[in-house]
Formats: structure tokens, C-alpha cells, sequence
């Protein structure tokens, strides 16, 4: 098992990374609805950017491996 070091600093640097991907995604969300498939793909690319972002920062912190998008226990 693998100890992690919760503090208030990881708590709030995630809610960041997690705000920045939820935006992401509604404003993919919203275009996709619309029919702007422009918007739509420039709004997915910087999705799957705030989603390697986040997933990036876990793996830094040691919740997930490289190449393996389970969290560890």
C-alpha cells in the first residue's frame, strides 16, 4: 500500500485542476448540443489538455501510474 501525503496544498491545486477540466467539458458539452463542430473541437482539445493535466498531477503525487488511469489504493 502506498502512503500519500493528503495536505491542504494537493486539496487545493486538484479543486483547480477539477474546476478547469469541468469547464472544459461543459464548453465541449455546449458545442456538441449547438452543432459547432468547430468549437466543438477546439473546445475537446482543451478538455483532453485539463484531462492529461489532472491525470499528470495525480501520477506526480503518486495516486496513479504512468500509463494506467486506475488510482491506486
Amino acid at each position: 500500500m502506498i502512503e500519500h501525503c493528503i495536505d491542504d496544498n494537493l486539496l487545493v491545486h486538484y479543486r483547480r485542476l477539477l474546476d478547469a477540466e469541468d469547464l472544459a467539458f461543459s464548453e465541449m458539452e455546449h458545442d456538441f448540443e449547438e452543432g459547432d463542430r468547430t468549437k466543438f473541437e477546439r473546445d475537446k482539445s482543451a478538455w483532453l489538455q485539463a484531462l492529461e493535466e489532472r491525470l499528470g498531477y495525480l501520477d506526480r503525487c503518486g495516486f496513479v501510474r504512468e500509463g494506467d488511469s486506475r488510482l491506486l489504493a
